[in-house]
């Protein structure tokens, strides 16, 4: 369906890839993966056409509708959401327009018998098929269960797009692309802003589609349950794999195998030759065998194995001072802004060594009960932190909040105390800000190198009580994986707001379900409750039937 070609690209005298050639095929989809840099995005970019390539070519049929989210846009304001939904619509106006001018101009011609004429007949014939085709009887009923699926109330649908954080305006934006109907659907990072259950209806929505799917995301759950492809970019190259990405992670590994057997026995053969050559130079009777593996040599295609990404972060969180058998007791707790009810009565107990996870859809007071135990916003009802309860605190804007201004090694210096100002440097170096990126001004970082930033924050004090709110958003899986690994070790108590089930298994072993104004405590890991909570939404559909 869409042919890529020879595509390079290269900018300030770097090659970021050349001569790379796949097909994307009808009902593919497809993962694009790659460490950092690699360049999935400006290959997303090229493939939507918002950005050239240096060379190459994108071929796809006249009537192909590829429909792209980039990670960072802004809707526009001056409507409502259920209006700027259904702007997804505004190029069917367009046509309907453009028939009925032609339908007029069909009425005041009289060169019936031209080529000009018929061309406009079926010009006319060929839009109208297609636009009669598309059934607009349903488009208010689409647009509303879109709205829905993403997460927005029905109350929201009149209201302002300008009164929405940009998640949500990042959902509206996707709900108009899904409402296009596109033949090819381009997301970059589509799950940073959207909670568990938007997620699981985006999956289903995509599975169920039949339409081709190109994604970039960190999460890797939702990328194993759409993708029956992986594409890798890596090394200014691709490799295309038939199999979803956790299947994928096993043919990499095998394939580095493979090319790292080949390179030693190519190598081997390189100084056994050279030995040869070296041995027997100036020899007479072996003077053609020299010349020739001379020659061989030089024509040798070397055999090359794929970088692997070695930068890790190095985390492990201090030991905990110890703190009182309950760290946080919420009893009976009720937080309303203004006629607006958050939740209403919640009353809950972690105990010390607890990991626990708050879940559930945006706007339903996840972050709000974490401000209340954080004593930020006023609330009602009584909330008691224990015995030398001493907390940090990672805010779900909290890599927004660093001072664009400063450079990464000021950041950490001036809030550095103690033994640790000795170690400033190790502690960079552990978060992969070693050498020259120490240097670096906090504006020119990527999302995942500001959330890896305001992380290392957390170290430079121990603490008992970790609050996470959203860690995981830009952080690539392998940092998720460091630190779900340092949180598993962390020997203090855990509170962890997060949408990302992958990071939550294994992780937490109680879970809080924050929605309808309640708070609901459930004895188990991520994977039973998303289990039971299945089995709740098919019991409230038969109560419905």
């Amino acid at each position: 369906m869409i042919s890529i070609d020879g595509l390079a690209v290269e900018f300030g005298g770097t090659t970021l890839f050349s001569d790379i050639s796949f097909v994307i095929n009808e009902k593919d989809r497809i993962a694009l993966m790659g460490k950092n840099g690699a360049g999935k995005s400006t290959l997303l970019k090229i493939l939507a056409g918002v950005r050239q390539p240096t060379r190459g070519r994108i071929s796809a049929p006249k009537d192909c509708v590829i429909a792209y989210l980039p990670q960072h846009l802004m809707t526009e304001d001056g409507r409502t959401v259920f209006e700027e939904a259904s702007q997804a619509f505004a190029h069917l106006k367009e046509m309907e327009a453009e028939i009925d001018a032609m339908n007029n101009e069909l009425a005041t011609r009289t060169d019936y018998e031209s080529d000009s004429y018929m061309e406009l007949i079926e010009k006319v014939a060929a839009m109208s098929e297609k636009y009669y085709a598309i059934d607009l009887t349903h488009f208010e009923e689409d647009v509303e269960k879109t709205l829905l699926g993403l997460g927005f109330e029905r109350t929201d649908f009149d209201r302002q797009t300008s009164d929405f954080s940009g998640g949500w305006r990042m959902r509206i934006e996707l709900a108009k692309l899904l409402l296009q109907n596109p033949d090819v659907l381009l997301l970059d990072e589509p799950t940073n802003h959207l909670d568990i259950e938007s997620i699981q209806w985006l999956e289903d929505f995509l599975i169920n589609n039949g339409k081709a799917v190109v994604v970039i995301s960190h999460d890797r759950r939702f990328v194993d349950n759409i993708t029956t492809r992986t594409i890798e970019v890596t090394m200014g190259r691709i490799y295309d794999y038939k199999v979803n990405y956790s299947k994928y992670l096993e043919l990499r590994a095998e394939r580095r195998q493979q090319q790292m057997k080949q390179f030693e026995e190519q190598q081997k053969m390189i100084q056994e030759t050279k030995d040869f050559i070296t041995r027997f130079k100036g020899t007479y009777s072996k003077t053609l065998q020299v010349q020739s593996r001379v020659k061989m040599l030089e024509k040798l295609q070397i055999i090359e194995v794929d970088e692997e990404d070695t930068s890790a972060l190095r985390l492990s969180f201090p030991p905990s001072p110890r703190s009182g058998s309950y760290p946080v007791i919420v009893d009976g707790v009720s937080k309303s802004y203004g006629d607006h009810l958050v939740f209403k009565n919640a009353t809950l107990t972690i105990e010390r060594g607890d990991k626990v996870a708050f879940v559930g859809r945006n706007g339903e007071g996840k972050s709000t009960l974490v401000k209340c135990i954080m004593d930020q916003i006023d609330y009602e009802g009584t909330l008691t932190l224990g015995h030398n309860v001493q907390i940090g605190y990672f805010a779900q804007n909290q890599a927004s909040l660093l001072d664009d201004e400063l450079t990464v090694f000021q950041t950490i210096d001036d809030i550095a105390k103690g033994d640790i100002r000795n170690k400033i440097r190790d502690l960079l170096g552990a978060f992969m800000f070693g050498g020259e990126e120490s240097a670096k001004k906090v504006k020119m970082l990527s999302g995942g190198e500001r959330t890896r930033l305001a992380l290392m924050k957390l170290l430079l004090e121990p603490v008992n009580l970790l609050i996470l709110d959203e860690p995981t958003n830009h952080l690539d899986l392998k940092t998720k994986d460091i630190l779900k690994q340092a949180l598993i070790n962390f020997d203090g108590t855990l509170i962890v707001v997060s949408h990302d089930r992958d990071f939550l298994d294994g992780l937490v072993s109680k879970v809080y379900e924050f929605g309808n104004q309640k708070v609901r405590e459930h004895l188990c890991g991520i994977n039973e409750f998303l289990e039971t909570k299945k089995m709740e939404h098919l019991q409230e559909i038969e109560r419905k039937n």
